[in-house]
């Protein structure tokens, strides 16, 4: 099952003791903060969770696979996830059933990826 927006909003009224509007309010400003940097081409990094990065894609030369033509794919820009260590660490203990030692992991900064 996965997490939705309701259940975050939830967590927060439960754990922090925030009204079901503030909670609600809270989630809703931190995700269009993220849409908006994200839109403007900004990198989001948040540590011990991942980085966010908008990639460009130029137009490229692709074929229709059933009539084997070619066509443009036009230019276009992506988004893409990047876990960090930290948080590969606790999803694959979490799989394994072992808990993690997160002062043994070092948190990559990834500052060799600006580039992308």
């Amino acid at each position: 099952m996965a997490m939705t927006k309701a259940d975050i909003v939830e967590a927060l009224y439960e754990k922090i003791g925030f009204s079901k509007k503030e909670a609600a309010d809270l989630v809703e400003l931190v995700f269009d903060t993220i849409k908006g940097t994200l839109s403007q081409g900004q990198k989001i990094k948040i540590s011990g969770f991942g980085n966010f990065v908008v990639r460009e894609k130029r137009s490229r030369i692709g074929r229709n696979p059933q009539t084997g033509e070619s066509i443009e794919i036009s230019a276009r820009r992506v988004l893409t996830f990047r876990p960090s260590q930290v948080l590969r660490a606790e999803v694959n203990a979490a799989l394994e059933g072992t808990p993690v030692d997160l002062s043994k992991i070092v948190e990559d900064d990834d500052d060799d990826d600006d580039n992308e």
